[in-house]
């Protein structure tokens, strides 16, 4: 009988054993995959976040960023303006007669004392003559009755007359000197109306009327304007400021005058006063400037254009109007905080065109958006530059990553 071979025999404990490393080697190469696996993913997320971060960076916008300058906005107001004569006078005769003859014509440059015409009055001379006889007759009359009066009062101390006499002489020496001035009273006013007889410049100026002629009847109570004088060496402008720019014009406040007659030249001006209240009716500011015109560039009665460059009344933050964001919900600035773009309502004050003043909602420390762009979002991660510094200063133009 052949015989079998033997076959190898398992004990009981090493079955568990068997399983136990299949256990062990599996989880080992379960291990292994996830560690392959965190391998291979981690660089992926790593690599993904890292786009994500340069791609919001780069589509963060970059603004330049500068803070809001203290000052005053120089408002230039251009206001029409009426051109009048420093004195203007219209002339009257206070005598009454015939005009002899008269010196000058319209446009005549005259002085101050010069002979413009004369009245002839024959009447008042006569009247002149007369009174001078009156008062001759009165001082006559006072001077005897004064003689009489000392001589009563000499006989009075001597008891020869009655002393009821020396008081009517002295009375009667007391009434003709009051006649004396009264007929020396009369003499004086013909003398000034027989002076008034020649017309006369009362300060020196242009005639800008004449309205009589040799033999016209004169009337002095008629009201006839002879002639009319004005002052031009210096003219007077009067302008109406708006109320809004009525603070910022005071005395002092330098002007240029324009004319269409004198295309590109400014002529210079300067308030000299105000009215001091606003008229209820335009809600204007009366304001009077004074032009030098020694070369009589410039007449009385034209109209010029004004230009008043007027400064504001307060202190207040003043930001190129590029900075300005025009939106549906208002009138809108940028400001950065913390990294962001955040829109700030503001209220204007005045605007020159090329900057305006910020009344309320900016502080002096915020930094504003220079030129923001039109997809500025409120709440935006955006890159700020500053500006270079001066000379000598640290370097402030380094860009700055967006907080986030």
């Amino acid at each position: 009988m052949t015989s079998q071979p033997s076959l190898p025999s398992h004990t009981p404990s090493e079955a568990p054993l068997s399983r136990r490393r299949a256990v062990v080697l599996a989880l080992v190469l379960v291990a292994a995959a996830i560690v392959v696996a965190i391998l291979g993913i981690v660089p992926r997320v790593r690599a993904r976040t890292t786009l994500q971060q340069q791609t919001d960076a780069l589509s963060a916008p970059t603004v330049l960023v500068a803070r809001a300058t203290a000052g005053k906005v120089a408002q230039n107001v251009v206001l029409p303006g009426n051109i009048q004569a420093y004195t203007d006078s219209p002339i009257y005769a206070r005598t009454s007669g015939y005009l002899k003859r008269w010196s000058f014509d319209i446009g005549a440059h005259v002085k101050k004392g010069q002979l413009l015409a004369v009245i002839e009055s024959p009447e008042i001379d006569s009247q002149l003559a007369q009174a001078k006889a009156d008062l001759a007759t009165a001082q006559a009359n006072s001077n005897y009755a004064q003689t009489q009066a000392d001589r009563y009062e000499g006989l009075l101390q001597q008891n020869a007359v009655s002393k009821q006499d020396s008081d009517n002489f002295k009375a009667q020496a007391s009434s003709t000197g009051n006649q004396v001035h009264a007929a020396a009273a009369n003499v004086r006013r013909l003398g000034q109306l027989t002076a008034f007889e020649n017309i006369v410049a009362p300060f020196d100026g242009v005639v800008t009327a004449r309205n009589v002629d040799v033999g016209t009847l004169i009337d002095a109570g008629a009201g006839r304007e002879l002639f009319h004088l004005a002052a031009d060496d210096v003219l007077r402008v009067y302008v109406n400021v708006p109320q809004i720019y009525s603070r910022g014009a005071v005395p002092g406040v330098t002007a240029g005058l324009t004319l269409s007659e004198y295309p590109g030249r400014t002529l210079p001006g300067k308030i000299v006063r105000t009215s001091n209240v606003i008229d209820p009716a335009s809600r204007t500011l009366l304001v009077e400037l004074d032009v030098d015109n020694t070369k009589h560039e410039l007449f009385p009665g034209s109209y010029a254009q004004v230009h008043l460059t007027l400064a504001g009344s307060r202190p207040a933050l003043v930001l190129p109007v590029s900075t300005l964001i025009f939106r549906a919900e208002g009138l809108r600035v940028g400001v950065v905080r913390a990294g962001r773009a955040v829109l700030v309502p503001i209220a204007l004050g005045r605007d020159d065109g090329k900057t305006v003043e910020v009344s309320e909602g900016l502080g002096p420390n915020d930094e504003v958006i220079q030129n923001p762009p039109d997809s500025l979002v409120d709440g935006e991660a955006v890159r700020v530059v500053r500006p270079e510094p001066p000379p000598g200063g640290a370097n402030r133009s380094a860009a700055d990553a967006p907080s986030r």
